[in-house]
This record gives C-alpha cells, structure tokens and sequence, in this order.
C-alpha cells in the first residue's frame, strides 16, 4: 500500500482507520529514517485536520498548531502530540467544546497529549514566564484553521525570542548544563539517555533556538546528520521496546541494531557516541560564541565613549609563534602561514591548553584546511608540543576535542581512529577508549614530579590502551603500535624500546601486586626482568596509578596503591646495582676549547651560536638535515652569578632553553684559569632570534651588575594581563645523595616558565654554595634540571646542609 493509499484509508474510516493506517507505515520495512518520521506526521496532520474540521464547522477565530518535535515534522512511534489550540477568545465555550473533539480521540488510541488551549496574547504571556513553552512555540506550524491567527502568532513569538534573547540564551544554557549534570555526557554512557544526555537530541534542538535569536550559529557541517543519526536510533528503539523510552538500555542495543542493519551493539553505540560528540562539540563553540557576542554588547557602548564612536579593535596577544589570544580564545596570528609551518596545528594546541583558553573554530578549521603532513619522524618541536599539549592538565581535553572534530587528530596519529569512539562495556570503565586515553593522560600530569622523564610517561599514558582497537591482547597489540607510534614522532631508539614496554606492561605492577605472593623473590625478580631498570620502574608506577584514576572510582584504591607501592619498592631494591654514570667526565669539544681560551684571554664573555641539526632516528645524515632549533655556547671565566645572568638574559631576550648543561672546565697546560661553559640549545618563543652580539652585550652588563634582570622580567609580566592558564603540579625539589662522588646533586622537577633559570641560579647563588655543572632539560612544558653543587672548600655538601638548600630553593620556586 502506498503513502497516499495509507492517508486515504485513515481519510475514510475515523480514527480506527488511522490505527491502522498507522500500524501499517510503522511496519513497512521500505520506509525509515526521515522519511518516515515525515510520513508518520502527514498521516497525523490529516487527521487531526479532518477532527478539526468536523468540530469547528461555524467557528471562526480559531486553528490548530503543532509545536516541539511535532511542529518540526518529526514524529518517532512513540513520540507525544504537541498541540496548541489557539482562539481569539470570541467564544470560549465553543472552543472548550472543540478541545473535547480533538483530545478525547487521541486519548482514545492510547497516544500520549501535550496539550493546550490558549489566545495569542496568553500564548506568549506563558512563553515569556516559562522558556520550555517558548522553545516549543519557535516551532509552530499550523495544522487547520485560521491561518492568519497562526500566522500572527509565530511572528510575535520569534519577534520577543530575538528581542529578549540577551537575557534567554543564558537561562537556556543554564538549563543546558543542569540536564547535562544529571544526565551525564551521551557520548560516553553505556546506557544514554538519547534526548536528555548532553549532546543528544534537547541540545540539537537547543541549538537551533540559538540560531533563530539572529545573536549566534552552531558549526553545521554534519550537525543535521548527527541529529538524524540520534533521531533514528530513537525510531528503532520505540519499535524495539513497543514503548515511549528515550534511554538506549543494554538488553535492548543488539535489536535496535538489527532494527538500524548494523553489525553489532558496539557499532551501534560508535555511530551515537560520534553524533552525540559533534552535537557537543557544536553546542560548546556556539554557547562560546553567544558568549563572547553578550560580553561585546556590555562592553561596547563604555568603549565607544572612551574612543569618541570609533570601533574599538580587539586587544591580541601573543602566545607562542604564530599563535595569538583574541576575545579569549588561541587565535592564529595575521602572519601565521599553516600551509608553510607544519607544527602550527600542535604549538597552537599547547599554547591553547597551557594558556587555560579554548582554540577558535576558525583557527582550527583553517588548519585542518590548509596544513600539510608533518614528516616522519616528526621535527623536535612537534614532539615537545604534543608533549606540552598533553601535560596541561584538564584543559588538555577541550583543546584534543577541538582537532578531532577537525580530523586533526586522526591525520597526526593515523592509529586513534580504531579506539576514536570505541564503548568499553566493562562496569569499570566510564569512558570510551579514547577519552579514557586523554583522561590518562590528564592524570599522568599530576605525576610529572615523580619521574625524570615526563615526556615518556605522558606519550605513554596516550598509547597505553591504543592497542584496543585491534583483535587479541591489547597489552601486546598495543606494544607494537606504541613503537611504530614513538619512533614515527621521533623519538630515539632507547626512548621507543621505553615507551614500548610501558604499553606492553601497564598491567603489570597492578595484576601482580593484587594476585601474586610479594613474599616469594620469583614474583619480584620476575616484575624486575620485565622492567628492566629503575627509570622504567618509576614511570610504570606513575602510569599504572594515572591509568586506574582514569578508569573510574572503582579502579584504584588506598589498599591497591598501596599494595603496588609495596611491590615497587621491592623490584627497585632488585634493580638497585643500577647506578647513574657521573655525567661530568665528558671531554670538551675543539670548538668548546677555543672558546674558553678567548674567554680567558679576553677576561670576559664569548659566545657562538648555530643552527643545531640530526639526522632522523636510526638514519645517517643526509640531504638538509632537520633544524632543531640553535645551539648557544656561551665561555665565561668563572666568577658568581653565571647561571642566573645567563638564564636571566635568555629569558629577557624570550629564548626557551630546551637542553642546557654547564660545567667548569680545566685549560689546557700553559694557560692560568678555570671558565664556566655553557652549551645550550635555545628558541624563540615567537619571532626572530636575537643577534649574538646583543646577548654578549646584555651579558657583560648582567655580570657587572649594571642590568636589572629581575626588575625587568617583573616590568614584562607587568605588561601582559594574567591568563588562568594551567594548574601545574608544585615543583619538587631533591638531593640525590649517591648521584656523584664528587658534588652533591640536587634535582628540580618543575613546570617550565620564563625565568624558571634565573630564579633557581638566584637561590642557589643564595645558599652560598659553588656550581660545578648543571644539565637542563626541557620535556615539553616540564622542567627536569640537575645541578651538581659543593661547599665553598670543594667538597660535597653535608646531608643536612644538601636537604636545608633543597627546602629553600623548593620554597623559592612554590613562591
């Protein structure tokens, strides 16, 4: 049977003939999706217009709406009637007799009623009192009757929406937000609810409300089909269950797909969870931009009165190379070529996540459009920006979410598209494999005090799972793909072997502590083969703590932690023969030699600096070898106050240090006088590099004294207003009392930030003791730095006198 066959049988026979004719659309296995959703509303439309009409013969001033989902022409099997009977209030009690006529038939079929019976002027009275009416009524379409008094009333409706929407869209995000805490997020729940869970249907609907207001537009691209997508997941579910249910229950999910002609559940819950993040992601950039549209409107008329009617320019400024905050979002900067610089979609990314600001959807957009493929193995700066990017903490989520709406993500680390939307139907688990890897990550950032190398805990953290996405073991699975994944970003072989087996093994300490006897060596010795050393040792403990947070409540506990602390403390006293090299007895290089020859022979600074290049991992050189950024060596004849006036000058001029190492060096025989060397590698934060002979001279001022580094690092962060940024980690300061025959190591585990050198070289300039070396490095926005330091006679310092400096120099930094 036809539409039209179907709409003439329900024409005919009353509301039975439209139970039937209803029935029969439902079942008809041809028809889905929109089109049945249509079809099922014309079939409705014609005979609530047939009761209208025989109820309403002689009345004039009166007609019947459609609102809500009904108004939009989307009605699910089980979906309520929304409907406004509207009158210019002639006479009340031939209307009332008419809403008998038309609510008592379709109470009669058993189909759930929203109903109401109102005047135009109480008609938007109401909606002006209650936002739920008024969302409902931007939505009327007229079903019968006077066209005019429909008409007019949706004119009025929309005309008081787009006056009163500075005040409405914050109470309808408000609104937002309180479903969103009681439903929970759609695109990670086991069982969702499809209209009230955040990013479901209410929000889809909630967005457009937001376009009619004229104020601000959601990202359209694929937002009507991920409401299609929920719409029809919804349809199969009514026909499924039989009833008027929203919420996608496990017992249910394999009919509803069969029902959709899909695989399985989990590709069901994969197409919800990827609609459902689209229509997040769009109600997060539309919500920002109503926002931003509001403050603008507040701030205008004050503005135009200061600068006498002119428009006033958004204030930007900048963040990091190419990167720029504007009106509180990362920006690209008007100079910015993404179509030339490759890094651009990672250091915008960190720069955004560090700054504690969202990236903007057109800087994302234009990036995704135009950037080309980073090389493999990724540049250097590549990796210590995703590094960067992952260790900000919280806001690292927002930011990873804004390029993978772009397919960023996926094009930077191809493998994310297997675990990219992926259920986990564990009761353990509260998020899919994908988020619960940045929620891995998010945690493993608490963490970066704990280990020496944070770059690899936090690329761990990221790949520890990514094995799921493949048959088998996804411990093992994942092992190989964390190699292939770390070596293509450039990592060096030592590094991939690392990250590998923290993949492979990040079960590990947690299974073992929990099922095995810690008494008995073989269960020790054998976690300790597995491990292989103390640095590994400490980032698998840091990672298999990061992993259980991120899990869920049920995953970690007191008692679990402390049955792995218990087991790792046993493996690192089987590990324990490991002892560091002292890295001090390194020969200086021919061109280190001459330039502490001329230091001494000039009494003052000398300094060079050039590009500094590798070849790829595991390759010879060849061809133009890739910049690393610049190589800064520095000889200065020993004296007090090097570090501080060094770091102080590079912090001035706004040069990162990445890797830094100082040491003092013996001259060859024939030539009187010790020199402090500094090999560093160093970038620009943004902009050119400085000329050498502009650092030297800043550098002699520095160490005569004559230059007031901190009074001008404090004028410059003056200047700049303060952004909430990242909540890092307290900086974690120890001594490492077996470290070096020779000195005393002190250790500084701290977020980087300019001036990070120069305060410490301050402080211990303080404490009176005497530098001998210093190794700096830099993993992404952490600061990892060894200072090897003696008393005033040479010797190492005494333990109470090493743990006295390390507190101050800690309290210096937490200050």
């Amino acid at each position: 049977m036809t539409g039209t066959d179907v709409q003439k049988e329900a024409e005919d026979s009353g509301p039975s003939g439209y139970a039937a004719a209803r029935l029969r659309l439902l079942n008809e296995e041809a028809r889905s999706g929109p089109p049945r959703r249509a079809a099922l509303a014309e079939l409705t439309d014609d005979w609530l217009t047939g009761l209208f009409t025989a109820g309403s013969e002689g009345l004039r001033g009166v007609s019947l709406v459609a609102v809500g989902g009904y108004g939009r022409g989307e009605l699910s099997p089980r979906s309520d009637l929304d409907l406004l009977l509207l009158h210019d209030g002639s006479d009340p009690k031939a209307v009332a007799a008419l809403a008998d006529r038309l609510w008592y038939p379709v109470w009669d079929l058993g189909l759930a009623l929203d109903h109401s019976v109102r005047t135009p002027a109480e008609a938007r009275k109401t909606s002006g009192e209650d936002l739920k009416v008024q969302l409902g009524l931007l939505d009327a379409r007229h079903l019968a009757g006077d066209l005019g008094l429909t008409a007019g009333l949706r004119t009025a409706v929309l005309a008081d929406w787009r006056n009163q929407a500075p005040k409405r869209l914050p109470e309808l995000q408000e609104l937002c937000a309180e479903r969103a805490e009681r439903q929970g997020e759609l695109q990670y729940l086991l069982e969702p609810d499809l209209k009230e869970a955040r990013g479901g249907l209410r929000d889809a609907t909630a967005l457009r409300a937001v376009a009619a207001s004229w104020l601000a537009d959601a990202p359209r691209e694929g937002l009507a089909d991920a409401r299609r997508r929920l719409l029809d997941v919804r349809d199969a579910l009514h026909l499924a269950t039989g009833r008027a249910t929203d919420r996608l229950a496990l017992q249910e999910q394999d009919q509803v797909a069969a029902e959709l002609g899909l695989l399985d559940a989990d590709t069901l819950l994969r197409q919800v969870y990827e609609a459902a993040r689209l229509v997040s992601y769009a109600s997060d950039v539309t919500w920002r931009e109503v926002g931003r549209v509001l403050r603008s409107r507040a701030v205008r008329p004050r503005l135009r009165a200061m600068l006498g009617g002119g428009k006033p320019t958004a204030e930007r400024s900048p963040l990091a190379e190419g990167v720029v905050e504007q009106d509180g979002e990362v920006v690209l900067a008007r100079a910015a070529r993404p179509e030339r610089d490759p890094v651009l979609p990672l250091r915008a990314a960190a720069a955004a996540a560090q700054a504690g600001l969202p990236l903007s959807l057109h800087a994302v957009r234009r990036m995704a459009a135009t950037v080309r493929p980073l090389p493999t193995p990724w540049p250097a700066e590549a990796r210590e920006q995703l590094v960067t990017l992952l260790g900000s903490g919280r806001p690292t989520i927002e930011v990873w979410e804004a390029l993978e709406a772009e397919g960023l993500i996926t094009r930077l680390l191809p493998d994310w598209e297997r675990v990219r939307c992926r259920p986990q139907r564990n009761a353990v688990h509260i998020w899919t494999v994908d988020r619960h890897l940045i929620e891995t990550a998010v945690r493993a950032s608490e963490f970066t005090r704990r280990v020496s190398r944070p770059d690899l805990l936090l690329v761990a953290a990221l790949l520890h799972d990514i094995g799921k996405g493949w048959p088998g073991d996804h411990s093992v699975a994942g092992e190989i793909i964390a190699k292939d994944v770390a070596a293509r970003i450039g990592f060096d072989r030592h590094d991939v072997t690392v990250v590998a087996t923290l993949v492979r093994h990040h079960l590990l300490l947690v299974e073992t502590a929990t099922r095995r006897d810690l008494e008995d060596p073989a269960t020790v010795r054998s976690v300790a083969e597995a491990v292989g050393s103390q640095g590994t040792l400490e980032l698998l403990h840091a990672l298999t703590e990061a992993d259980a947070l991120a899990t869920g409540p049920a995953a970690w506990s007191s008692w679990r932690g402390s049955l792995v602390a218990d087991l790792v403390e046993r493996v690192s006293a089987v590990l324990a023969g490991d002892v560091p090299a002292d890295p001090e007895d390194a020969a200086p290089t021919a061109e280190q030699e001459r330039l502490a020859i001329e230091a001494v022979a000039t009494g003052s600074p000398v300094l060079s600096l050039r590009a500094q290049t590798e070849p790829p991992a595991g390759q010879e050189p060849s061809g133009d070898p890739e910049p690393l950024g610049v190589e800064l060596l520095i000889a200065v004849p020993e004296q007090p106050g090097v570090l501080p006036a060094v770091a102080g000058v590079l912090a001035m001029h706004r040069l990162t240090v990445r890797t830094a190492e100082l040491r003092s060096l013996t001259l060859p025989d024939g030539v009187d006088g010790t020199v402090l060397l500094l090999d560093w590698r160093v970038a620009a934060e943004y902009g050119s590099l400085p000329q050498a002979a502009r650092l030297r001279a800043d550098l002699v001022r520095a160490l005569d004294g004559s230059l007031d580094i901190a009074g001008r690092l404090a004028e410059r962060d003056a200047a700049y207003p303060r952004r909430r940024g990242v909540v890092a980690p307290p900086p974690r300061v120890s001594v490492h009392p077996a470290a070096s025959r020779l000195a005393t190591v002190i250790e500084v585990r701290s977020q980087d930030a300019p001036g990070l050198l120069f305060r410490i070289g301050r402080a211990l300039e303080d404490a009176s003791v005497q530098m001998r070396s210093a190794h700096v490095s830099t993993l992404g926005a952490n600061a990892v730095d060894a200072f090897y330091v003696t008393g005033p006679e040479g010797a190492p310092l005494p333990g109470d006198e090493a743990e006295s400096v390390a507190r101050k120099l800690e309290e210096t930094l937490r200050g």
